[in-house]
This record gives structure tokens, C-alpha cells and sequence, in this order.
């Protein structure tokens, strides 16, 4: 159970920075079709991961729709800015009472891929996560047309867990309070 809920604190994390750290107008949406997601994290337990995200323009602009409000409960602080070669987001956010400050860097063309380089310190929560600074790389590609069977919002993770980001409510509740 506890690797379930890692892999799902993991995923909204991702969400998150993969979409839903601005809002709809600020990031550009990205290629319709299959995108494959690495997740590269050091200075954490969690080894690397790598997912399929099946998407379309519809189901990213509900990601930033519906992930910035979440994002707005638990982040006290969103700045996302454009610069010459993609763009930067801080942040401060808390959950389940550790707090969490990052630095993102978004760089490529969100249409054949892209890369999100972040750097965090957590505080407080369990003994494990006090003071640990961790760094994670989001390496995401367009692989083409989505599998068949798939439809816009899938995304298969490590062990064949699927879900649907539609389903964010249903995260949501399995993540600890």
C-alpha cells in the first residue's frame, strides 16, 4: 500500500508539474497522441520510473483546469514565468504536513518533446522527509498515436497500473490527509 500511495504522490507531483503549473494560456498544449514520461528522482528512495500518457488538446486543457485549483489549495505560492528557452516555475506547497519548495525549468516544443528539471526541500512529515532536498527530471517524448483501446487521459505506469487523469478526484482521496 505504501508504494501505491509513493506512486501516486509521485503522479500528482508530475501532473502537476507537467501540466498543471500554469495556467491553460501559459503552457502550450501539448501534441495530440501518446507521450512517453521518464522520471529520473535523486536524493529519494523512489527509483525511476517511466510512463505512457495517451492525450489530446481537450484533456490538457482540463489538466491545467482542473489540477491549478488543486495546485491553489495546497500551494501557498505558483510563479511561472516564459524565458528565452521555455519556462521557470517556484513554488511552495504542502501536504499532509510536509512542506515542499521547487524550482522547475521547462524546456522543448511540447510537440515531439520536453523536459522539466526540478530541484525540492521538504520540511516537516515524517521522519524521512524532514530537510531532504531532492532533484527529479521529467524527459517526455511523443511517441505517436495513442494504442488502441486507449482513449485521451490514460496513462499506464510501472506494474501496469492505469488510471485515467479524469479521474483526479479519485487520487485526490488516496492521498494522505
Amino acid at each position: 500500500m505504501t508504494r501505491k500511495l509513493a506512486l501516486l504522490g509521485s503522479m500528482l507531483c508530475l501532473v502537476v508539474l507537467a501540466a498543471g503549473s500554469a495556467s491553460a494560456e501559459d503552457l502550450p498544449v501539448r501534441k495530440a497522441g501518446l507521450w512517453e514520461m521518464k522520471m529520473v528522482r535523486s536524493g529519494s528512495p523512489m527509483p525511476e520510473m517511466t510512463m505512457q500518457h495517451c492525450t489530446d488538446e481537450t484533456v490538457d486543457k482540463e489538466m491545467n483546469n482542473n489540477v491549478s485549483p488543486m495546485a491553489k489549495q495546497i500551494c501557498s505560492k505558483q510563479d511561472i514565468k516564459k524565458t528565452a528557452t521555455g519556462y521557470v516555475s517556484d513554488s511552495e506547497c504542502s501536504v499532509a504536513g510536509i512542506s515542499t519548495t521547487s524550482h522547475a525549468e521547462i524546456t522543448g516544443d511540447f510537440n515531439s518533446a520536453y523536459t522539466v528539471k526540478t530541484s525540492s526541500h521538504a520540511q516537516g512529515g515524517a521522519a524521512g522527509a524532514a530537510g531532504r532536498d531532492t532533484t527529479m527530471q521529467l524527459e517526455a517524448k511523443w511517441l505517436g498515436a495513442c494504442k488502441p483501446g486507449q482513449k485521451p487521459g490514460d496513462i499506464v505506469m510501472p506494474g501496469g497500473f492505469k488510471m485515467n487523469v479524469r479521474d483526479m478526484e479519485k487520487l485526490k482521496a488516496l492521498l494522505p490527509k
